[in-house]
């Protein structure tokens, strides 16, 4: 089986003295040969990090510096043409950190979490960065330096990041909000719908803020090799990016991520999507592993899901601030495939049919909010035809109605399918929970597809 090996590398005097096997792959991108030079979108991000007086430490770069190596090996290794088996790849990264026997020491912890989330066969080597690289983090000055905030919550733009964001700053809190987008179909209303939650929350001269950062990567790394459109390990680099401001903070802090434990056990809705054919971003397993990591890197955070045992339509009508929540809603975007509206005829951002869209469609039901549902969805009405479930439009809906009616026949097994996705043995007294939670996001889902048709074209 092939290896792919990925490495960055500061300018061209950087020096890589790495041999390949004969079975290894190697593929180079330079990150920049000066600080104010970093590529990829990393020195606008420095920019806006002082202009907040958020410093962060060579740790917290190195991290940073990690995540990009692995969301370019992510998105540019095609599945398809770099594996044997058409998904599970063999990815090494060679690393250059400013201390490599630190970040040696987490090469377990990496291995195992990016195994869980991606489903491939990882491996790290960190090597140090040149000499002129050494020094990336800016000197602070004590107190005139210090930052006001008080840790970091990441920003996606969905609905429960706005819940998230509502109820964060109506408790009094004031993180840092943190957001990664790259296609225009996601940044332009995430950014939209911050500026409008920003202004209905200001207090007095006082508003929220928030860090943004988009990467761009050339669109191939090895010839012949890319591009991959799952990136599964895309959250990799926004807790990465949240956890790298955190540092600059100048003391402990939590990295809030705000989603409903429903989506984040995220169950398989069949037999055949075991492993990472299901995300993972934020399953206990996996931010258990983040924790563990920040631990072992001396990184002085924690991160947290203060949702883990919410569905979201229990997140909808627990918002501290509903009248907030309600003007707003319609501006959130919860599809997994928004930039698809543009091949279409009915230019909802929401295409209505996806896994993210049917439990949106099916929290805001249950919320009974006065007006109904204001989102716009390319698949209106659910139950004016019947979907063919041998289609995209009707796959997830057939997957759900077969999970939904596997529960009702047996209820208790829902203490049985939670340990599906991955490992709960660290959530052990509060398996109870994240089982009811798992029942209760199913029934949600249930009542929204009660009447709703489907049929297989292949038995036709």
């Amino acid at each position: 089986m092939t290896k792919y090996v990925v490495a960055g590398h500061f300018g061209p005097d950087d020096r890589l003295d790495r041999r390949t096997t004969e079975r290894e792959v190697l593929g180079r991108f330079d990150l920049g040969a000066s600080r104010p030079e970093l590529g990829f979108g990393v020195a606008g991000l420095f920019g806006s990090l002082r202009k907040l007086n958020v410093l962060p430490s060579e740790t917290g770069i190195d991290l940073l510096l990690l995540a990009l190596h692995v969301h370019i090996a992510d998105i540019r290794l095609n599945r398809r043409t770099c594996s044997e088996d058409g998904w599970t790849r063999q990815i090494a990264v060679v690393v250059p950190v400013s201390e490599p026997d630190r970040w040696r020491s987490a090469t377990a912890t990496l291995k195992t979490m990016l195994q869980f989330l991606t489903g491939d066969h990882w491996e790290f080597e960190f090597r140090p960065r040149p000499a002129s690289m050494t020094v990336l983090a800016p000197p602070r000055i004590p107190k005139l330096d210090d930052p006001q905030f008080d840790g970091v919550s990441l920003y996606s733009g969905g609905l429960d990041s706005l819940i998230g964001l509502i109820d964060t700053v109506a408790e009094g809190e004031w993180p840092l909000f943190v957001s990664h987008a790259g296609e225009s179909a996601v940044s332009s209303p995430q950014n939209k719908l911050f500026k409008g939650v920003q202004e209905a929350t200001a207090d007095g001269n006082r508003k929220i803020d928030r860090l943004r950062y988009t990467a761009r990567f050339p669109r191939t790394l090895i010839e012949g090799a890319g591009p991959e459109n799952t990136t599964r390990g895309r959250s990799f680099l926004f807790l990465a990016l949240g956890a790298m401001a955190g540092s600059g903070l100048g003391t402990t802090f939590k990295l809030r991520i705000p989603e409903n434990g429903f989506i984040a056990l995220n169950v398989p809705l069949d037999p055949t999507r075991l492993g990472a054919s299901t995300t993972r971003t934020t399953h206990p397993f996996y931010l258990h592993r983040w924790n563990d990591l920040l631990n072992i890197t001396g990184i002085p955070g924690t991160v947290e899901n203060r949702y883990w045992k919410k569905t979201k339509g229990e997140m909808i009508t627990g918002c501290a601030r509903p009248e907030v929540l309600k003007r707003f809603l319609s501006l959130s975007l919860s599809c997994a495939h928004p930039s698809t509206s543009r091949f279409n005829e009915v230019r909802h951002a929401h295409c209505g049919v996806c896994v993210p869209c049917l439990i949106r469609r099916a929290a805001i039901e249950e919320a009974r909010l006065e007006r109904g549902d204001p989102t716009g969805y390319r698949h209106g009405d659910l139950r004016a035809t019947a979907f063919d479930s041998m289609k995209a439009e009707g796959e997830q809906i057939r997957g759900y109605q077969y999970a939904i009616e596997r529960l009702h026949g047996c209820p208790d097994l829902a203490r049985i399918l939670i340990h599906k996705p991955g490992p709960l043995a660290e959530d052990i007294e509060r398996l109870d929970e994240l089982a009811g939670v798992y029942s209760r996001g199913m029934a949600e889902v249930g009542r929204l597809l009660e009447g709703v048709r489907t049929f297989s074209s292949m038995m036709s």
